[in-house]
């Protein structure tokens, strides 16, 4: 686990790969994202994604639990404070196999609270091919 003081920007972290199924994909739109093309696979065809595909927000958590799994080793828990630049450039479709790679692009001490700081990272989320599915940059809250 990493404190604020081991982290330097170009530091790179990966998290293990995670198997999308049809099911995990129908079983959070159901619950979070209730559309045709996350629930169908025939009617999907006939959308913008022609097939079914994941919720981005279903690749949002994925993305945090392939993190705290491993995939970001911050000391005290991965604290977010904020998220910019959110994109999904790519649909998750089933059977691909995604992981999380992280660059810490910035590392700045807090003025006001002695011992804390923030990590700012740059996150993609890749599927089997190394195509990019998703990315952000996330600003983490991080002990010293």
């Amino acid at each position: 686990m990493r404190f604020l003081d081991d982290l330097s920007p170009g530091m790179k972290f990966e998290s293990a790969t995670e198997e999308i199924t049809t099911e995990r994909i129908k079983s959070f739109a159901a619950e979070f994202d209730p559309q045709i093309f996350h629930l169908d696979e025939d009617r999907a065809k006939d959308t913008f994604f022609g097939g079914l595909a994941a919720s981005g927000w279903h690749t949002a958590a994925l993305a945090m639990r392939m993190n705290v799994a491993g995939g970001l080793p911050i000391a005290g828990g991965i604290i977010g404070s904020g998220i910019d630049e959110l994109r999904w450039p790519h649909p998750v479709r089933p059977g691909d196999m995604l992981a999380v790679d992280n660059e810490v692009v910035e590392v700045i001490p807090s003025a006001s609270r002695p011992g804390t700081g923030r990590v700012r990272a740059q996150c993609r989320v890749l599927n089997q091919d190394g195509v990019v599915v998703m990315s952000f940059i996330a600003t983490l809250v991080v002990r010293g």
